[in-house]
């Protein structure tokens, strides 16, 4: 709504109209939320690679909807949780089909141009965490060096990992958010199952994304490190939107190296992926601007096809690919 140039009340509607698959309003719970992506999460165990991304501008609810709040109850808690929890549920359901599952998680975040892993214990900087292509099989994938991997088994031992990660990702208060996550932060899960009598293996992996969020530099009232910050953020979230964009296009080369972050995520928009993007918006009139820009974005993520998933399966000495079934 805007403000009718002659200076008077009168006032002038617009509306903008988006299409999505779902949408969650302030009345929608936690529970609402996973349950609508609960099918995407399992998928991992069954040998698939997941992506699930949360964007949007800064204190839109991003770290509450991947993670829950400071004081997390069982209501609150995020898909990240949430999705742990699923995944052993399903393991515990399928035991009896002759499958083991070993699962190993790590927790990092990209700050400005540094990666820093979250659950090593160490001070911020101390070690260089480069992003390495290496071959694995028929594929190539992307891999951190040097980065924590921590053994789970239950969603137990889930809960002192959150805590750690949460401890040491970079936050600070701007002037559109009193706790900003100044970072990018990524939870892996790497799934290998085994079925003892034939053989077979099966790798999965759920990658789930916090992107730290964008914002105005003029009304973020941010100077020294923060801008540093925020310059770096916006930056990086502009270059994942031209990596979309040139993957919508059917572009000949698709800029993934131009940031860490697409550097890193390439294998989730590479093809052969399940990929899911949150799109949080703020319901406040001031923040209508910002509410579109992340809008719009989210409908060029609705409109780019990465491909058809792949499962990824392992007998002998070779790995397969499951070929997609033909469209009737």
């Amino acid at each position: 709504m805007e403000k009718s140039g002659t200076g008077g009340a009168a006032t002038v509607q617009k509306k903008w109209e988006f299409e999505f698959d779902r949408i969650f309003w302030e009345n929608s719970t936690q529970k609402d939320v996973f349950d609508e992506i609960s099918q995407l999460v399992t998928s991992a165990l069954d040998g698939y690679r997941v992506s699930i991304f949360a964007y949007g501008q800064t204190g839109s609810g991003k770290t509450f909807t991947m993670e829950g709040p400071e004081v997390i109850t069982d209501e609150t808690r995020g898909v990240i949780p949430r999705a742990v929890e699923q995944i052993f549920l399903y393991r515990d359901s399928v035991a009896d089909r002759g499958w083991t599952y070993e699962f190993q998680v790590s927790f990092l975040e990209i700050y400005i141009a540094e990666i820093r892993d979250l659950l090593s214990g160490e001070p911020p900087g101390d070690n260089k965490h480069d992003i390495k292509m290496v071959k694995d099989g028929k594929e190539t994938k992307t891999v951190v060096e040097g980065l924590t991997w921590e053994t789970v088994n239950g969603p137990a031992d889930l809960k002192p990992v959150l805590e750690r990660a949460k401890g040491a990702r970079a936050t600070a208060a701007t002037g559109s958010n009193s706790r900003s996550s100044r970072s990018h932060s990524v939870f892996t899960m790497n799934i290998t199952g085994l079925h003892k009598e034939s053989g077979s293996k099966s790798f999965g992996v759920l990658n789930l994304v916090d992107l730290a969020g964008s914002e105005r530099i003029d009304k973020s009232l941010v100077q020294g490190q923060r801008l540093e910050e925020t310059k770096a953020i916006n930056s990086s979230l502009t270059c994942l939107g031209d990596v979309i964009a040139a993957i919508a296009g059917r572009a000949a080369h698709v800029p993934f190296r131009n940031t860490k972050l697409t550097f890193l995520l390439q294998d989730c928009f590479g093809g052969g992926s399940k990929t899911l993007m949150f799109i949080n918006c703020s319901g406040e009139e001031e923040h209508i601007q910002e509410t579109l820009c992340s809008l719009r974005f989210g409908a060029k993520v609705y409109d780019c096809h990465v491909g058809t998933a792949k499962k990824q399966v392992k007998a002998g000495d070779d790995v397969a690919a499951e070929k997609p079934k033909k469209k009737k």
